[in-house]
């Protein structure tokens, strides 16, 4: 009884040094910008269905190593195409720039990390108990 409450435990550790991506990694996505009016621009968003009204996000100059050009929120979406609103600029946004935005976290529950380690808590208190 005792070598198989080993075992698992073992089998716990191990799984938890497995190594995994690093999330330091940047994982913002880049969108073209299509027109700039006054204090306004479109941009295509049509392969992110998670872009949506009140998102926040900045536009970038690529020649200058992505320096920081502008901050926005999203006004609004319609066929893929986001209309946002420039809340303050470094300098005059054009469509030479382009607009990063990071995709919404998942939900805690909704991640695979969170019930294999609901399973693997299950199964090593199954195995506990029926060493006692």
């Amino acid at each position: 009884m005792l070598h198989r409450m080993l075992l698992a435990f073992a089998f716990l550790a191990a799984a938890a040094t497995i190594p995994r991506a690093a999330h330091a990694q940047d994982n913002a996505v880049r969108f073209e910008i299509r027109s700039v009016g006054d204090s306004t621009f479109t941009f295509a968003a049509p392969s992110a269905p998670w872009v949506a009204k009140g998102q926040k996000g900045i536009a970038v100059d690529p020649r200058r190593r992505d320096g920081l050009v502008a901050r926005f929120v999203v006004l609004g979406v319609a066929d893929g195409v986001a209309n946002a609103l420039i809340l303050g600029q470094s300098q005059k946004v054009t469509t030479d720039h382009v607009v990063l935005m990071r995709p919404p976290r998942s939900h805690w529950y909704a991640s695979r990390r969170f019930w294999f380690g609901a399973l693997g808590g299950a199964v090593a208190g199954f195995v506990a108990g029926k060493s006692f």
